[in-house]
């Protein structure tokens, strides 16, 4: 027979379990909703979401056709796309997205097509029809670079990881101030440039110098972005002391080329085989390189002859004219007026030559000379008061680079601290040198 003691034990252990197993029940949550995924305008959470690229062979038709929407419905989306986009060109390799609804047929509502890193057009494939191109923020972000020159200013930004563009830029820049086929080893530079961003993370390109410093053959010099005419939106860059850097001609007709051969009354063309006169400035570049005039004026030829090839004359002034040889394309008829920079034709091999260039020709006064040889004119400087605004914007810009230092001044420094001993004296020294 149990005794009572045994019976009571048994109850409160039974008692006391049942209690533990309540406790340790977990309290049930209302389940948190998705967190939002937001893209292209539209949280792609309510859809579901198909993405692929641009295969060989696709059109925008086939897409959608593949997609379970047929004729007539394709033409009419057709006929409300090509108002925002012409999508016969689009291209192998590039992303589109369809946002298509969440039941058994998964009927696609939404077509976006991506040509680059920052534009998308969308396109609305039900009910009302409609098409719109779109881009995605861009964020800036201000970086800092500086080198000295061993080999190539696109080698030496190269290794910083510094886009191939901002060298253009600092040749545009500098381009009537600086030589930058004749760039020295130990010529050395500083810039503040921004880059573009989208999504955070994702590098879309190079998008400004905002100032920079070059030392050519040691004679150093600023550039300081500013608009110097807010009406036209016209942005020019100008020195420590307000000069401005831009000149009445260009040093040269093509974008950061190379000169392969120079104005030269005794060289030896090896199209003849002896010894001819050289009148103008070769700049070598690739078939097709956009060639641009180098100062304002009005074209006077645009022609063809069989020593020249297809060439362009630029009248200037009633000093000052330019001549452009050995085009493929020539951009520009007689009479037009063209203003410095402007695309007028295309670098060929057209009449007699041996390789891609332009022939770049320069009359002063009638006379053909050497543009690299003869002092140019300067462009017109600026007013007094725009002056005044641009030195108190040019002063921080300064500072700014000033506080730069370049590869060799850090190791100069580390050398100097590594070198001086950790006494009480010399941290005093240090702290009081300026």
């Amino acid at each position: 027979m149990i005794s009572r003691t045994c019976l009571l034990t048994v109850f409160l252990s039974i008692f006391l379990s049942g209690c533990s197993k309540k406790q340790q029940q977990p309290t049930t949550e209302a389940p948190k909703p998705p967190k939002e995924i937001l893209e292209f305008g539209y949280n792609l959470n309510e859809f579901h979401v198909v993405r692929d690229t641009v295969q060989r062979g696709d059109s925008f038709g086939a897409i959608l056709e593949k997609q379970g929407l047929y004729y007539p419905q394709i033409y009419y989306i057709n006929q409300a796309a090509k108002k925002a986009y012409n999508f016969r060109k689009i291209r192998i390799g590039k992303p589109y997205t369809l946002l298509c609804r969440k039941d058994s047929l998964q009927t696609p509502e939404v077509f976006v097509y991506q040509p680059n890193a920052i534009d998308y057009v969308v396109v609305k494939l039900q009910d009302s029809l409609w098409a719109e191109k779109r881009q995605k923020e861009v964020r800036l972000v201000e970086r800092e670079a500086s080198g000295v020159i061993r080999s190539s200013l696109s080698e030496t930004l190269d290794a910083q990881g510094v886009s191939p563009l901002v060298a253009y830029d600092l040749s545009d820049i500098y381009a009537w101030t600086i030589d930058f086929f004749r760039l020295e080893k130990g010529d050395r530079f500083k810039i503040v440039f921004t880059e573009k961003y989208v999504s955070d993370s994702i590098f879309v390109g190079h998008n400004r110098i905002h100032a920079a410093y070059f030392k050519h053959r040691g004679k150093p010099l600023y550039a300081i972005e500013f608009e110097s005419d807010s009406v036209r939106g016209i942005t020019e860059y100008f020195d420590q002391n307000g000069k401005n850097l831009r000149r009445a001609f260009l040093q040269a007709p093509v974008q950061y080329s190379r000169i392969s051969s120079r104005y030269n009354l005794r060289r030896k063309i090896a199209y003849y085989g002896k010894v001819r006169p050289h009148y103008g400035t070769d700049f070598a570049a690739p078939v097709g390189t956009p060639i641009r005039a180098t100062a304002a004026g009005i074209v006077t030829k645009s022609s063809y002859a069989r020593g020249n090839g297809n060439y362009v004359t630029i009248r200037h002034n009633s000093t000052y004219s330019t001549q452009y040889l050995h085009m493929k394309k020539r951009g520009v008829k007689v009479g037009q007026r063209v203003q410095q920079g402007d695309y007028i034709g295309t670098v060929g091999m057209t009449g007699y030559t041996s390789g891609p260039h332009v022939c770049y020709r320069f009359w002063k006064n009638g006379k053909q000379v050497d543009p690299f040889k003869t002092k140019l004119p300067e462009a017109k400087p600026i007013s007094t008061d725009l002056k005044t605004m641009y030195m108190a914007h040019m002063s921080p810009w300064k500072h700014k680079l000033d506080c730069i230092y370049f590869e060799d001044q850090e190791l100069e420094n580390y050398a100097i601290t590594e070198n001086q001993p950790d006494t009480d004296e010399s941290l005093e020294k240090a702290e009081s040198t300026p």
